[in-house]
């Protein structure tokens, strides 16, 4: 298959030896939206830079449609990016901010000018194709800067969190419409982001980076439902996570021995053997709560082995939508919500509960070494 874009064992070491990327490896295919998600320092803003150009790459191989790119100047590349602050020209106006990329590629001025009129007629910028970007709202300038990028006609468009400056409102309308545009144009998008929500809405596939290395690249659901790490697992959702360790597999499940009891999940994808250290996933979404009074035999019946005790500690609707917070015997705070009228009148806040889910909700996760 021919990929829009390969990452081939790419490394990056500072200069001090201090390692940024370690052994990234990312098949894109043409149209693809991928996003590179991790806290602060993982070395994802370095990938992209290394993909557009502006950082050397110190191990590995780059290929954009199957031509490596390792030593090929940014303006060489069929790439063009878009910064966290969107690198305006704050003396030229939106048109001639648009303009620019095509100048520096000596367009015929006849030509530009149609390009430009099209993709300020898609992006709505039209009627202030003459203003200065200073004078415009954070929205319009980040349609600007996504024009000028997209007028070079890339391969691929490389994004730097450049929602980061929009407010929750405007940015959720600006998310709603990147999506849309690249769907329209099947240009390949690398979206680098910080922001879950912005991640798990917009891509194909995300890229979970934690210091310097890939943690896991899935589609947002399965990203979000099955982490394959356990820092994929604290850091994507909101998961709870039970130790033990397993004492048996047996098909799609296994079982472990946790301070709760015996509990199942489903079974780890790699092959561990008995009394292996492991973690059970829980996310919020798969747990139900149940009063005090519920028979145990109602919920062995439905939920197996999977009950444990808890104490309701706080009760809070909104809108619709009830939030739940809880403590488990262990201490550990559990917070969860569900539909108002699925709790309403069944549960209280101060008094005892149990806690359930099915065990194909739930994910094992063995610990390397024994430890996160």
């Amino acid at each position: 298959m021919a990929y829009d874009l390969q990452l081939s064992h790419i490394g990056k070491v500072y200069d001090n030896g201090t390692p940024a990327v370690i052994d990234f490896n990312l098949d894109v295919e043409k149209g693809e939206f991928i996003a590179f998600l991790g806290p602060s320092g993982c070395g994802k803003t370095t990938t992209l830079r290394m993909i557009a150009g502006f950082e050397s790459i110190t191990s590995g191989d780059l290929l954009i449609r199957g031509r490596r790119v390792n030593d090929m100047l940014p303006e060489q590349r069929p790439t063009s990016m878009i910064f966290q602050n969107y690198a305006l020209f704050p003396h030229m106006t939106v048109r001639q901010n648009v303009m620019f990329g095509l100048e520096v590629k000596k367009l015929p001025t006849a030509e530009a000018s149609r390009k430009v009129d099209r993709i300020l007629d898609k992006l709505g910028l039209a009627e202030v194709a003459n203003i200065r970007p200073t004078r415009l709202s954070g929205g319009q300038r980040q349609r600007i800067a996504l024009a000028r990028s997209l007028v070079v006609e890339p391969d691929i468009l490389l994004l730097d969190e450049p929602l980061g400056a929009l407010d929750a409102n405007l940015r959720k309308s600006i998310q709603n419409e990147l999506k849309l545009l690249q769907r329209d144009l099947g240009i390949t998008f690398v979206f680098v982001t910080h922001a879950q929500s912005e991640a798990l809405a917009l891509s194909d596939r995300i890229v979970v980076m934690n210091a310097g290395k890939v943690e896991q690249i899935s589609p947002p659901r399965e990203l979000y439902t099955r982490p394959q790490s356990i820092f994929v697992a604290r850091f994507i959702g909101a998961n709870t996570l039970i130790d033990g360790t397993i004492q048996s597999v047996d098909g799609e499940t296994a079982t472990l021995d946790t301070p709760f009891g015996l509990l199942a999940a489903q079974a780890p994808t790699a092959v561990v053997g008995p009394a292996a250290t492991a973690a059970i996933v829980l996310p919020a979404e798969a747990l139900q709560v149940y009063p005090a009074a519920t028979p145990d035999a109602e919920l062995r019946a439905k939920y197996g082995r999977n009950v444990i005790p808890c104490r309701i500690e706080r009760l809070q609707v909104i809108g619709h939508m009830m939030q739940i917070a809880l403590t488990l015997p262990s201490g550990e705070a559990v917070a969860l919500e569900g539909h108002a009228e699925k709790y309403l009148g069944r549960l209280e806040a101060g008094t005892d509960g149990h806690v359930a889910w099915n065990a194909a909700d739930a994910t094992t996760i063995p610990r390397v070494g024994g430890r996160a």
